[in-house]
């Protein structure tokens, strides 16, 4: 008797456990799990991508999909890494790369997207040709954003850099001519659109520029921006090979994605493939 009533309450245990496990599994992304899906976005601009663009073309396929809205760009990469998310979009390759080898996790990107451009926004002139000399310009104060102003100033003649410097790291030291004469103001990216006002020229990046309620199309220039400063859709490097990853790679390549990118994503810039298939 006593045999059964321990086995009894083996069994019970053994059941407990087990329910236990199971509801920890539920609030993680999982790709196989009856083909739900999380997916990860930085609020604004590209978790409306995932939304209107991705989101609903997954659902045809048959998939369940959450979309996860991140604050900071910590996090999604934790998350994507610990299971919690299944793929997410908000980062370059290059802050992808660099994130992955400073914290040992496994991540790769699946394909870059039409991505919001770094802009050159004035309220005082209305072309770059107005541009008169000793002209205040506010730039972002972190190396990566501050090069890529320094490379939309050389392509519009303003400023020449030195042919030797790395363009990912091209500085403020790195300018051999200074056509202008232009007053350089490094800040902190989130209070550039404000600096609108009070600087003679702005940098602006893409992101920071919407979130304000910026218009992309009212810079004076926008950044003819390269591939690796375009965001992209990541994964583990363990799911790459996934079916979920080859079924977000073919939303991306459809031409429905483009349409959609082209009537509520104005003035995104395309990566190099979208431009020349």
């Amino acid at each position: 008797m006593k045999k059964i009533i321990f086995s009894i309450m083996l069994l019970v245990l053994v059941v407990a456990l087990a329910a236990c496990g199971g509801s920890d599994e539920e609030t993680k992304g999982n790709v196989d799990n009856d083909n739900s899906v999380k997916l990860g976005g930085s609020a604004g601009p590209y978790s409306d991508m995932l939304k209107k663009a991705i989101k609903p073309a997954l659902e045809e396929k048959g998939y369940k999909v959450e979309i996860v809205e991140f604050s900071d760009y910590i996090q999604p990469n934790v998350a994507l890494n610990d299971g919690s998310i299944d793929a997410n979009l908000f980062q370059h390759s290059i802050y992808i790369e660099n994130f992955s080898k400073e914290n040992d996790m496994e991540l790769t990107g699946l394909i870059t997207v039409p991505t919001a451009p770094m802009g050159i926004y004035s309220n005082k002139y209305k072309s770059i040709e107005e541009v008169k000399d000793g002209a205040t310009i506010t730039i972002p104060n972190d190396p990566v954003n501050a090069a890529r102003t320094f490379l939309i100033l050389q392509d519009q003649g303003l400023i020449e850099l030195d042919p030797n410097a790395e363009p990912l790291t091209v500085s403020e030291k790195d300018i051999k001519t200074n056509a202008k004469n232009l007053v350089f103001q490094p800040i902190e990216a989130g209070q550039l659109p404000r600096s609108v006002d009070s600087a003679d020229l702005a940098a602006v990046p893409g992101n920071f520029a919407l979130a304000a309620d910026m218009n992309l199309l009212d810079a004076l220039i926008l950044e003819n921006m390269p591939d690796r400063y375009r965001n992209l859709v990541a994964v583990t490097t363990a799911n790459k090979d996934s079916q979920l990853a080859k079924d977000l790679v073919e939303i991306v390549e459809a031409p429905e994605f483009e349409g959609i990118i082209d009537a509520e994503f104005e003035g995104f810039g395309k990566p190099e493939w979208m431009e020349n298939r």
